[in-house]
């Protein structure tokens, strides 16, 4: 398949008609549930999940630093929830934008880890979003090219 033919795959002129690889289209409805859970965590929870769970040390920050984190974790959560809700209208309605989806998240997340580099933030541990995002790269990419694929017919 050439390049201007996965082109097209990423931005079909059918976008309602998905002929990638069954697979990549499940593992993108669990990555939605997955999406949607973490941003409520980050909107609903107390600390917005930045203590409880992403082991930031709030305790040790003056309480309008320590706000202003839990505030940045629920804005992050609206655009994680975002995120989710377009992946459940394409998945329901544009099912041929799977694997847009797919370089987005790829993108999203590599770039998590590279900014994490630059900027890194002060842990007590490690929290789970940080190992998925070494997870979530690699299984982002191998999606996207099992999204771009043709599926047998049959």
């Amino acid at each position: 398949m050439g390049p201007e033919t996965r082109m097209n795959r990423l931005f079909p002129t059918d976008p309602g008609r998905y002929t990638g690889h069954p697979l990549a289209r499940w593992a993108l409805l669990a990555l939605t549930v997955v999406t949607i859970a973490r941003s409520l965590v980050h909107i609903l929870a107390p600390d917005g999940g930045a203590q409880s769970i992403a082991t930031i040390p709030l305790d040790s920050y003056t309480a309008p630093g320590a706000a202003a984190v839990v505030t940045l974790f629920a804005l992050w959560g609206i655009s994680q929830l975002l995120l989710g809700l377009v992946n459940v209208v394409v998945l329901r309605r544009y099912p041929g934008l799977i694997p847009l989806m797919y370089l987005l998240t790829a993108l999203e997340y590599g770039l998590r880890l590279s900014l994490g580099v630059f900027k890194p933030l002060e842990v007590t541990g490690t929290a789970p979003g940080a190992v998925g995002n070494y997870v979530l790269v690699p299984l982002a990419l191998v999606m996207l090219w099992l999204s771009l694929g043709k599926a047998e017919a049959g």
